[in-house]
């Protein structure tokens, strides 16, 4: 993974958005990525700026399985961010001037990520916690944003009982404090 020159030079234009980033999982897992989709991950893009990509960035708070995981949605969702920033920077007119196909091709793009998140949460309750720990230790907020929502969904209209049994939580309340909490809270319990 040497490159020519002294090492200090960053490079530009075409030459960063195909830069390439090895990261290196908890049980040792190599992954090549485009520099794009690893700085999804504010951890990463620190270490990146700090300068510790020499030999591979460890990341020993996710497996490779996971990390795996991670990859896929930062790889689908780099496009998508690098054209929300140039969108941002660039001038109002000419914004102006191609706006409305460009509109159109937004709202595609929009709503195909749209339909790859929902695809990509639909995993088993221990890949789903997974990723929450894998978003949160990387700050990958989009990831951690979509994964905690499934999890909101998972418990949104549910009884107590229920939820309980889905998340394998045992009930540590007596039944007498049980009684008096459903009491003091009746609206927590319909």
């Amino acid at each position: 993974m040497a490159s020519a020159g002294s090492g200090d030079e960053k490079p530009t234009g075409a030459a960063a958005a195909a830069a390439m980033i090895t990261l290196i999982s908890s049980d040792s897992e190599r992954f090549e990525v485009p520099e794009a989709a690893a700085t999804l991950s504010q951890t990463i893009r620190h270490m990146i700026e700090d300068g510790c990509t020499d030999g591979g960035i460890p990341l020993p708070n996710v497996t490779g399985k996971i990390l795996a995981k991670v990859l896929e949605y930062c790889n689908k969702h780099a496009p998508a961010s690098a054209e929300a920033e140039a969108a941002s920077s660039s001038s109002p007119d000419a914004a102006a001037a191609g706006s409305s196909s460009s509109a159109a091709a937004a709202v595609s793009s929009k709503e195909a990520l749209e339909s790859f998140d929902k695809a990509f949460v639909d995993v088993d309750q221990a890949t789903l916690y997974d990723l929450i720990l894998a978003a949160n230790y990387l700050d990958v907020k989009g990831l951690l944003d979509i994964v905690c929502q499934k999890v909101a969904d998972m418990i949104k209209g549910k009884p107590v009982e229920e939820i309980r049994r889905a998340f394998s939580i045992q009930n540590d309340f007596t039944p007498e404090e049980e009684e008096e909490i459903r009491k003091e809270n009746p609206w927590a319990f319909e």
